[in-house]
């Protein structure tokens, strides 16, 4: 861990703090922080910037509700900048959106971007207009006890893949398993975020009990 005194600040005494939402990865917004904003941040794990148009410091979420509970910070390799990961409690922006980045610049025609976040929101989409053609639409059509079969075959055909000790065919079956999961989980109403949270919940525990082990 490095010293608050380690950072650069600038010559107004600010260092730019890019908040990133500890679940979906997302750059929610970009920030200021002071000495004072920073040290409160570390002190409440909340992040408390400074507002260059109004020229003082604001909590996060003290008018709006959406505090943003701090993960982790962590500087650039010159200091003059941190990475703020957050859980938060509402929308980061004070538009309401969830992020402050909405306004698309560009787009690369050749590559694309891929995302669990993404692939849900587009199968939640399938499930509300249910296009004709789409796989996705027929699983939807045919109900859960279709989805819940898909899964167990999917299941299956990981374990022949494992059991067979060839990667790239274990690759392409857990990437079908992994997609219909998620038809499921939109299915019942489970959020990329809800098995997120599950996760490291377990994770802490799983900490919790190496670290009884190591000082038995």
């Amino acid at each position: 861990m490095i010293n608050i005194n380690e950072l650069k600040f600038d010559k107004d005494g600010l260092i730019p703090a890019i908040v990133v939402d500890s679940i979906s990865k997302k750059v929610l917004t970009l920030a200021y922080m002071n000495r004072e904003s920073l040290a409160i941040t570390m002190e409440r794990g909340l992040t408390c910037f400074f507002s260059r148009s109004r020229q003082e410091l604001w909590l996060k979420g003290e008018t709006s509700g959406n505090y943003q509970h701090v993960v982790s910070i962590t500087a650039d390799c010159d200091k003059d900048a941190l990475v703020v990961v957050v859980e938060k409690d509402g929308p980061a922006c004070h538009t309401g959106t969830d992020s402050c980045f909405t306004s698309p610049v560009y787009s690369s025609d050749k590559l694309s971007e891929f995302s669990l976040d993404g692939l849900y929101a587009l199968l939640t989409d399938r499930r509300n207009t249910r296009p004709e053609g789409s796989y996705t639409t027929y699983l939807f059509d045919k109900g859960i006890d279709k989805i819940l079969k898909k899964v167990g075959e999917e299941s299956t055909e990981v374990i022949i893949g494992g059991k067979a000790g060839d990667k790239k065919e274990t690759v392409y079956e857990i990437a079908d398993l992994a997609y219909h999961v998620m038809v499921l989980m939109v299915e019942m109403g489970i959020s990329v975020e809800d098995i997120h949270r599950e996760l490291a919940s377990r994770h802490v525990i799983d900490h919790k009990v190496k670290q009884e082990k190591m000082t038995k």
